[in-house]
């Protein structure tokens, strides 16, 4: 009577489990799908840095402070964003890039520059440059030779550790769950519009480490299983 009733209950859970697992997948394919819809309608949103863009360098003879070049963007471009970095060795030159520079703001932005400063730029004499995109393979470009080398260690150690667990099948098992982590990552990312650029890559870095703790996670206690089942034998 004890058995059938445990039975049951063991019958009962894996039922639960099983229907934990399929919401599972469908919310995942529900996630890629919208995500493939987006990138292929809108694209992902990249961060102004990988953006095509316009730049001016004004050089102004003197250390300053990049938040008074803030400041002025701030009332000259209100609401857009605006990258202000300064170039040239002795950091004397200030560029200015954004989405689009109008002459009129490229005009006010060199007036409000002369007066802050002292000094007689002139607007002909400044340049706005086109900044072309940076596509997003050559963005991922330089880290697919480590993921890549990485992960065939990591693929190897696994094969060895739980090679009681049916080799082919667990390795298969770790790169799919590794790939669809990746691929769930970057679908979020086009859905919610969270921009690419400087934390994307240390962003997939957290997300391929803890989908790493979760497969070995699972594996150590289907090994235990494993081996209390050969135990029991």
């Amino acid at each position: 009577m004890e058995n059938k009733q445990n039975n049951e209950e063991i019958k009962k859970e894996k039922n639960k489990i099983t229907k934990k697992s399929k919401i599972l997948i469908v919310l995942i394919a529900i996630i890629i799908i919208a995500g493939a819809i987006v990138t292929a309608t809108i694209g992902l949103n990249f961060d102004l840095r990988y953006r095509e863009s316009k730049k001016i360098e004004l050089y102004l003879q003197k250390d300053f402070n990049i938040s008074d070049i803030k400041q002025i963007t701030d009332e000259v471009m209100e609401g857009k964003e605006v990258i202000i970095q300064k170039v040239e060795v002795f950091e004397d030159t200030v560029s200015i890039r954004a989405q689009d520079i109008t002459d009129e703001q490229k005009q006010s932005i060199i007036d409000k520059v002369n007066e802050k400063y002292g000094l007689e730029l002139e607007k002909d004499n400044i340049e706005t440059k086109n900044v072309p995109n940076t596509r997003g393979r050559d963005i991922i470009k330089p880290y697919i030779l480590p993921f890549f080398i990485a992960t065939l260690i990591i693929l190897v150690y696994i094969g060895v550790r739980y090679r009681k667990l049916k080799v082919i099948k667990t390795l298969l098992k770790t790169i799919l769950t590794l790939v669809l982590s990746q691929v769930v990552l970057l679908s979020i990312m086009a859905i919610t519009r969270i921009p690419i650029g400087i934390v994307t890559i240390p962003l997939i870095i957290i997300v391929y480490l803890l989908t790493l703790i979760g497969i070995t996670t699972y594996l150590e206690k289907e090994l235990l299983k494993n081996k209390q089942e050969e135990a029991g034998k």
